[in-house]
C-alpha cells in the first residue's frame, strides 16, 4: 500500500478545496490531509480519490464525499481520547479520520465483506480501532457511554438505543430523512433524558438497515 508524493499533493489540493467550502476545524483538516483516502478505494477509482465526490465501494456501498466526512466530523467536535461510536464502517475511511484525531473508535458494520476489508486496511496503516460485525441500531451499550456517535447511513428517525448510549454533554450526528434526501442532524445530550437538536444541511446517504447481512 503506497502513499506517494503525488497522492500527498492531491490531498493538499483537496484540503484547500474543503477550506473554500467552509470547513474550519483545523484538526479535521489535518487528519484528512494525513489519511490516504486512495487506499480505501478500489484501484479503478484511484484517479478520482481526491476529488470531492462519493464513490462506490464493495457490497453496494459508497465512500462518502470528503466534504461530508469533514462536516460530520466537525459537528462532533472530537477531542483526543474521546470515545466515539461509528455506525457503518464501510471502507473504514471515516474511522481512520477519527483515529488519526486521537479518538478511541468503536465501529459497527453489518456487511462481513466490508467488515473484514476495513480491518485489514486500518491495521496496515497502524490505526487501532475496535471493529464489530453487528446491527448498528443496537449500538454497543456495554462499551458506552460515548462522547460521540456518528452514523454514516440515513435513518428515518434517530434510534432511541443510540441516544441512551451518549454521555451527558455528548453529541450524535446522523442524516435523518427518507431515501431521496436527509437533513444532517446534530443531537447534544443536555441531561439524562434531555436533548438539543440542530440541522446542518441536506445530504443523500445509503439507508441505515437492521440486522447483519447473511453470507450466501
Amino acid at each position: 500500500m503506497i502513499d506517494d508524493f503525488e497522492a500527498r499533493g492531491k490531498r493538499e489540493r483537496l484540503i484547500a478545496e474543503l477550506r473554500k467550502k467552509g470547513i474550519t476545524d483545523e484538526e479535521v483538516l489535518r487528519a484528512m490531509g494525513t489519511v490516504p483516502r486512495h487506499l480505501f478505494m478500489d484501484p479503478a477509482f484511484l484517479i478520482h480519490a481526491y476529488t470531492d465526490k462519493a464513490f462506490p465501494i464493495s457490497a453496494g456501498q459508497t465512500i462518502s464525499q470528503p466534504y461530508t466526512v469533514a462536516v460530520q466530523t466537525s459537528l462532533l467536535e472530537v477531542r483526543r481520547r474521546d470515545k466515539i461510536l461509528e455506525i457503518g464502517t464501510g471502507s473504514g475511511y471515516q474511522a481512520a479520520i477519527l483515529a488519526e484525531m486521537g479518538a478511541k473508535v468503536y465501529t459497527i458494520e453489518r456487511q462481513r465483506e466490508l467488515f473484514l476489508k476495513a480491518q485489514k486496511t486500518l491495521s496496515s496503516l497502524g490505526y487501532s480501532v475496535y471493529f464489530f460485525l453487528g446491527d448498528g441500531y443496537e449500538g454497543k451499550p456495554h462499551f458506552g457511554p460515548f462522547d460521540g456517535i456518528l452514523i454514516t447511513a440515513a435513518a428515518k428517525e434517530i434510534p432511541d438505543a443510540l441516544l441512551k448510549q451518549l454521555k451527558t454533554g455528548g453529541k450524535l450526528v446522523i442524516p435523518v430523512g427518507d431515501s431521496s434526501s436527509q437533513v444532517m442532524t446534530l443531537v447534544k445530550k443536555t441531561g439524562e433524558d434531555s436533548f438539543d437538536y440542530s440541522s446542518h444541511g441536506c445530504y443523500v446517504f445509503v439507508p441505515m438497515l437492521r440486522g447483519i447481512v447473511k453470507e450466501k
